[in-house]
């Protein structure tokens, strides 16, 4: 099977090794040191199972790569709109594009049903670029489970053995086509189940970045480290109470473990929001935050924790140059 894994940082990384491990013909769209690493080097991931090492064909330019039997999209929300900028060189009419990202996906409420199906979220998709170039037609749904970061170009680390891809379309269906991604995913050492309610799994992996992430940027620690303060872990909890409750009003019940694996997390992984910051990178703050407010907001849920740790993530991304500024009133 041929696929590209369009965004070749720590998830993506992770991700194209296992797929080149498993026997897939494999492609990365990459850029600056760490595709330049890969193109001379090879990919190097250090995982819980051993060191997978291999040579994929990986390009700054996806017509390099040319038409994919399926797309794996692994880049942080700040960077769709230059896949939807780019990706058309990949696409078949029939390639299907997984979106394994965090937050709230651009997607999220087609084929939804209810009063707000078909709903747009710009802050996510701006001017509908993704819809235009990919299409819902070929879009599949994905969260991710893999703490993961970039030691060097080249070089990614994967911290425990606790990894899964998460698939599903997001009309409920099994799918041939989801399976089959599913399939070569599993045939590398990544667990890949496929769900009938992918907007679900979305929903439980969300709590935890809602959870832990902008608590751990505010704190500049880990998860463990942050937790180690028993306000700041009940600060945890109500963050995700609050995601629950939005969950919940979308018709997505979740039940109160979901809520205490968040407030349980021991692991000392620095979430990817703060290794942004740390690293002067675009920050995901309107996928995982300010989408999720949004949708709070339409269903009239309050969430003045939430609230306000949006508006302080927001002030520290600002101070590091990585947000946009206030205008002006008036």
């Amino acid at each position: 099977m041929k696929i590209c894994v369009f965004g070749a940082g720590a998830i993506g990384g992770h991700i194209a090794a296992r797929l080149a491990r498993g026997g897939s013909d494999v492609s990365l769209v990459a850029r600056g040191a760490h595709l330049a690493a890969i193109q001379r080097d090879g990919l190097t991931v250090h995982a819980h199972d051993g060191t997978h090492h291999s040579r994929p064909k990986a390009s700054a330019d996806p017509a390099d790569l040319g038409p994919q039997d399926a797309v794996i999209v692994t880049v942080k929300a700040p960077a769709l709109p230059s896949v939807a900028a780019a990706i058309a060189p990949l696409l078949r009419e029939d390639t299907p594009v997984a979106f394994v990202m965090n937050g709230i996906p651009w997607w999220y409420f087609d084929r939804h049903g209810g009063p707000h199906d078909g709903l747009r979220l710009p802050e996510v998709d701006p001017g509908d670029a993704l819809r235009d170039a990919v299409g819902i037609h070929r879009t599949i749904g994905g969260c991710v489970y893999s703490a993961t970061e970039v030691l060097a170009p080249g070089v990614v680390k994967s911290e425990h053995g606790n990894i899964r891809v998460i698939l599903g379309e997001i009309d409920g269906r099994i799918t041939p086509r989801v399976q089959a991604i599913s399939a070569a995913l599993e045939a590398g050492g990544f667990p890949s189940p496929v769900s009938p309610d992918i907007r679900t799994e979305i929903w439980l992996k969300l709590l935890g970045n809602l959870g832990n992430g902008p608590l751990c940027v505010l704190t500049r620690r880990g998860v463990r480290d942050t937790y180690l303060d028993p306000l700041l872990r009940d600060a945890a909890r109500r963050s995700a109470e609050e995601g629950r409750a939005i969950a919940a009003a979308h018709g997505r019940p979740l039940p109160d473990s979901a809520v205490e694996r968040v407030a349980n997390a021991s692991m000392a992984h620095k979430p990817s929001i703060l290794q942004d910051l740390e690293l002067g990178r675009p920050m995901e703050i309107d996928g995982i935050l300010t989408t999720t407010l949004h949708l709070a907001r339409i269903a009239g849920v309050a969430t003045p924790q939430l609230d306000l740790l949006t508006a302080l993530v927001k002030q520290a991304a600002r101070a590091a140059g990585l947000y946009p500024d206030i205008a002006p009133a008036g």
